[in-house]
């Protein structure tokens, strides 16, 4: 049987999502304690990958059990076995052939940025010192509804097949005392959100202006965009899935 997992997590203290060797990741730690409540080794899929200090309120992974299992008391012993900063939701039955990468219809990002000291925002959100005009930015955001290929906002010498994404949202709004830029797309690339924010601020400062955000765009160069802004700031906030794929 397979089964979606659901999770939220602090990205802190953690090198991502993936296992990597000699670095401690969410999977690792999900999956060790998931096996030892199970009482086999599972392996678990996820929906992507987040980099070192990147949150996530809504994390999607997948394993395979051949025995069935009570997801509800599986959700009980994790969150009493994880550490502080990894909380599970909900763990579902899906058809065989459900895939919480492959499957995925799309995603949605959310990045935090605020200006004034905050002692509680501190780590997860990103400060900023200059003022900032964002319906200039929220111009040159709705730009990328218009292109698919983000070459220029990707991170260099990955293994990624194509560049090429389907923006479907990208928009500033403000919360309180935080700015949220939240993006959704049908899949992102390595460090896509933070290049892209980084870009945004620059036009944000009036460095450029919604034409030079296009130019970035259309230069297909990483060179040519603004710099990664820091991982505190981002939030994997949602993944969306066909409802048939649930059991």
């Amino acid at each position: 049987m397979r089964y979606f997992i659901y999770l939220s997590y602090n990205g802190s203290n953690y090198h991502g999502w993936q296992i990597q060797p000699n670095a401690i990741t969410v999977q690792e730690v999900v999956q060790k304690a998931l096996s030892l409540i199970i009482g086999r080794h599972i392996d678990l899929t996820g929906a992507g990958r987040t980099d070192t200090g990147v949150h996530a309120r809504s994390m999607a992974a997948h394993f395979d059990c051949e025995l069935p299992i009570d997801t509800d008391a599986i959700c009980k012993q994790l969150n009493s076995l994880l550490p502080w900063d990894i909380s599970v939701s909900r763990i579902v039955k899906v058809k065989s052939d459900a895939h919480a990468r492959f499957s995925a219809l799309s995603r949605t990002y959310e990045y935090m940025l605020y200006f004034d000291k905050n002692p509680f925002l501190k780590g997860l959100a990103y400060r900023h010192y200059r003022k900032l005009d964002f319906e200039a930015m929220n111009m040159a955001a709705s730009i990328m509804l218009e292109y698919t290929d983000f070459t220029s906002f990707s991170k260099l010498h990955t293994d990624t097949r194509t560049n090429n994404c389907k923006v479907l949202s990208a928009e500033w709004e403000q919360r309180g005392d935080i700015w949220v830029f939240t993006i959704k797309a049908d899949r992102f690339l390595r460090d896509m959100v933070r290049a892209t924010v980084g870009t945004l601020i620059l036009v944000g400062e009036h460095s450029i202006d919604t034409e030079g955000f296009m130019r970035v765009i259309e230069a297909k160069d990483r060179q040519k965009a603004g710099q990664s802004i820091d991982a505190c700031g981002l939030y994997l906030s949602d993944i969306e899935y066909d409802k048939n794929i649930f059991l």
